[in-house]
């Protein structure tokens, strides 16, 4: 921010007027909706926004319910873009934006506030300043607390904000802002959509419990998939070492496996000697479990490379009958951990244990190691996908958050 404090740290070129400060109630004051009744609701008819409608990831959406037209309705009809927030329920305080293009007629209830623009203000300086911290911030202050939180239209109209003298400095801001909404939106869909494709072939591309064929399959593979004990696919990995250069020390992190210890996976500091402890060795394709923690994540490959890591974790390498990508996932499952725990002795948390000689002997279904690869190469390609445009949006949601610091009074 600007010494001066009426100026952001960051501007478009040819801007250098001072903001000055109002209330949004001057330049978008809060609109409230229309009393519907819900005995009149029709299962088609003009769409009304809800307290439900108003969507966590900052869209207008769902189920909606319908009602007939009713007359001098313009001060409950929404536009295309229209910033709507809830005012009371559990995600009182959310704004989302409508998106319209058709331009049919849309009605507000009276628990949606509809942020309704005066002449001279750009509206999408509106969308982005109701959906900032700014607005958060001062949300705070007047949220009634209780079983249903509510806010009020006047403390909403009441809320200060700097806003710049120039409608086109507005409208420059707002749309810079909007594209960006607009990419986080873009992939958070891709994401939440490769998150359910990966879910839905984890559950279709593994047989159901007490069947030897899954219901989704790759062309060519058609033979029952073979019953066979853990002992045929892995074979247990002790070796045991000091930590190296070429075995550096990690943690297994549920979840996640095989990653650099931060300070709260790092107990080095209670070991009296760190150079001489020794670790057990694991490299990459390895499957790694810790008896004690198999419901919460402790179970799953290295996707790492050549680590040491807590002797507490039973390690194992792929036979020739297995592929670590497929045998990954498929010992992860639900119905293989449940097997798992059934061989688990002790009992006292922290002292269980899963002998390996015991893990072995569990049996489970798989496929030929053709089928196997085939199925563990798609699964490793959704992951990619997954985290690329996870990774995407976490820049776009950080780039978001540095505007708004900086091209904000």
């Amino acid at each position: 921010m600007n010494p001066n404090n009426d100026t952001p740290s960051i501007r478009f070129a040819g801007f250098t007027d001072a903001w000055g400060q109002r209330k949004l109630g001057e330049v978008a004051p809060l609109r409230g909706g229309y009393a519907f009744q819900s005995s009149h609701f029709k299962c088609e008819g003009i769409p009304i926004v809800k307290i439900s409608n108003i969507l966590q990831n900052g869209e207008v959406g769902g189920d909606f319910d319908y009602y007939d037209e009713i007359s001098s309705d313009e001060n409950v009809t929404l536009p295309d873009g229209a910033a709507v927030l809830a005012m009371s329920g559990a995600t009182t305080g959310k704004v989302s934006i409508l998106s319209n293009k058709e331009k049919k007629k849309i009605y507000q209830n009276q628990r949606v506030g509809y942020f309704s623009p005066c002449e001279n203000i750009a509206y999408s300086f509106i969308q982005t300043i109701t959906r900032s911290h700014l607005f958060t911030e001062q949300l705070k202050s007047v949220l009634v607390a209780g079983a249903q939180p509510n806010v009020s239209s006047k403390d909403i109209d009441n809320f200060e904000f700097y806003f710049p003298t120039s409608i086109f400095e507005q409208s420059r801001i707002g749309a810079f802002l909007t594209e960006i909404d607009s990419l986080i939106t873009l992939h958070q869909r891709k994401y939440d959509q490769l998150v359910n494709i990966k879910k839905s072939m984890l559950e279709k591309m593994f047989p159901k419990n007490g069947e030897l064929v899954p219901e989704v399959r790759f062309a060519g593979f058609t033979d029952a998939w073979e019953q066979r004990e853990v002992g045929e696919l892995l074979t247990e990995r002790n070796e045991q070492s000091p930590k190296s250069e070429d075995y550096p020390l990690m943690a297994f992190i549920a979840y996640e496996g095989v990653a650099p210890k931060g300070e709260r996976y790092d107990r080095s500091s209670l070991v009296n000697d760190t150079e001489n402890k020794l670790y057990k060795h694991t490299e990459k394709g390895d499957f790694i479990y810790s008896s004690n923690n198999l419901e919460t994540g402790s179970i799953g490959l290295n996707n790492y490379g050549n680590a040491c890591i807590s002797p507490v974790y039973s390690i194992f390498s792929c036979t020739e009958l297995s592929i670590p990508d497929f045998i990954g996932r498929r010992l992860c499952r639900k119905d293989f951990i449940s097997e798992m725990v059934k061989w688990r002795q002790g009992v006292i948390y922290g002292q269980w244990r899963i002998h390996e000689d015991d893990f072995v002997k569990i049996k489970i279904e798989v496929p030929t190691v053709q089928e196997q690869k085939k199925i563990g190469q798609l699964l490793l390609s959704l992951d990619t996908l997954t985290t690329l445009h996870q990774r995407k949006l976490e820049r776009l949601q950080n780039i978001k958050k540095a505007c708004l610091e900086k091209m904000f009074v």
